[in-house]
């Protein structure tokens, strides 16, 4: 008995589905009644209408029934049985009873797989492949062709039935010779001693590559053996060197740390740097935005003075033609609109030009000092320098609006009337 014959039966057993749980166990003793449980169970499995006396009592029942167990299997399974196993009811009994669970295995398992094939062929039922079906047309073709061949043959061998009956009968009523009996009988000793003698070199050769194989697996236990201690020799002597790169490890560790921190600062800096630019950047651009805003402000705040001043000169009152004293200037002065620093001032026949962003300090000092001196100058030098300004200023040069046609002279203007 084995181990996997015993474990084998008792799969088997469960898949046919035995009632009673079978241990690995129960047949390391003799056990006839739990064999006797299973041949009857096995028995009936096979052919349930079958009759097998089942009284164990007694030891000659027990006789009557392994060998009519085993008549009944002969007979219907053609399964021969060995009776003197099968009555130790132990290991080797499992052996036997193998026999009979592998047929009724085998059928079961033709069964199911029958079952799976129909149920595939019923669900492709409907599935058409066209190169399958050419492929079985062809083969039913050759099948039709063979089938009406070997029907016309049948036909002719069954004419000739007559004939070879009448042979036959007679080929069998004749004795059988000795000689050639004999004859054959040896010839079928001499095949079976040339089989028996190869397999014997056969197994000669088994033996001889076993050997050589033995030695050559010690010949390697021994290579490894003395690799193994040449490693641990190797592994236990200390290099000549070492000492030296161990230290220069350590430099090497220390260098690297010192490296990776400068490296680190330099990446912090560098960002640091980086927003530093992005910010004076942006500063600069702010200056100048708020720089052409001022400027366009600026622009738009002298034209509108220069277009206010337009429209007051066109409304001032016509001066006459005599030019009054001092009062009527006065009058004439205070009623002419300011000029921006970026305008023209004039005085005692000069012209002094500035502008909005700030000019020179000097200039503007020299612009005080002549309106002051134009301010304590007599009627006709004033009156006389408005003329004079008047002709010679670019900017406000021609005709003088009058109620003769004619515009009125420009007053003298300096800084301080701001």
């Amino acid at each position: 008995m084995s181990f996997r014959d015993l474990r084998n039966f008792t799969e088997m057993m469960r898949a046919l589905g035995y009632p009673r749980l079978i241990s690995m166990e129960n047949f390391r003793t003799p056990n006839f009644t739990l064999v006797a449980e299973i041949l009857i169970w096995l028995v009936k499995r096979y052919e349930p209408l079958s009759d097998v006396p089942t009284d164990v009592d007694t030891e000659p029942d027990r006789i009557f029934f392994i060998k009519a167990v085993a008549q009944f299997m002969a007979t219907k399974a053609h399964i021969k049985l060995n009776t003197k196993r099968l009555y130790q009811a132990d290991g080797y009994a499992v052996k036997e009873m193998l026999k009979i669970t592998s047929v009724l295995y085998s059928a079961m398992k033709t069964k199911q797989m029958a079952l799976g094939d129909r149920v595939e062929e019923d669900n492709s039922k409907f599935k058409f492949d066209l190169s399958s079906r050419i492929s079985d047309l062809k083969a039913a073709r050759q099948l039709a062709s063979e089938v009406t061949l070997k029907g016309a043959s049948l036909y002719d061998l069954l004419g000739k039935e007559v004939d070879l009956r009448e042979m036959r009968t007679a080929a069998i009523a004749r004795p059988l010779e000795i000689n050639e009996t004999e004859k054959a009988l040896r010839a079928a000793i001499k095949e079976v001693l040339k089989s028996v003698e190869k397999t014997k070199d056969l197994l000669n050769n088994v033996v001889s590559d076993e050997a050589s194989l033995d030695a050559k697996i010690e010949k390697k236990k021994q290579e490894l053996e003395r690799n193994r201690k040449r490693l641990q020799t190797l592994q236990s002597v200390r290099p000549t060197f070492m000492d030296e790169y161990e230290k220069i490890e350590e430099d090497l560790q220390k260098h690297y740390e010192i490296y990776v921190e400068k490296f680190r600062n330099l990446c912090f800096l560098e960002s640091q740097l980086d927003e530093y630019h992005r910010l004076e950047q942006e500063r600069f651009e702010e200056a100048e935005n708020t720089l052409r805003l001022m400027q366009s402000k600026l622009r738009e705040e002298e034209r509108e003075l220069m277009k206010s001043s337009l429209k007051d000169e066109d409304s001032e009152i016509d001066v006459p033609e005599d030019e009054g004293s001092d009062s009527d200037m006065e009058e004439l002065r205070s009623a002419k609109p300011h000029l921006t620093r970026n305008g023209i001032a004039t005085g005692r026949g000069a012209r002094f030009i500035g502008n909005m962003q700030g000019g020179d300090s000097e200039t503007e000092d020299s612009e005080i000092d002549v309106d002051e001196d134009d301010e304590e100058g007599d009627e006709d030098e004033e009156s006389k320098d408005l003329d004079d300004d008047s002709l010679e200023d670019p900017v406000f040069r021609g005709p003088r609006p009058s109620r003769r046609g004619m515009r009125p002279p420009l007053l003298d203007e300096n800084d301080n009337d701001f």
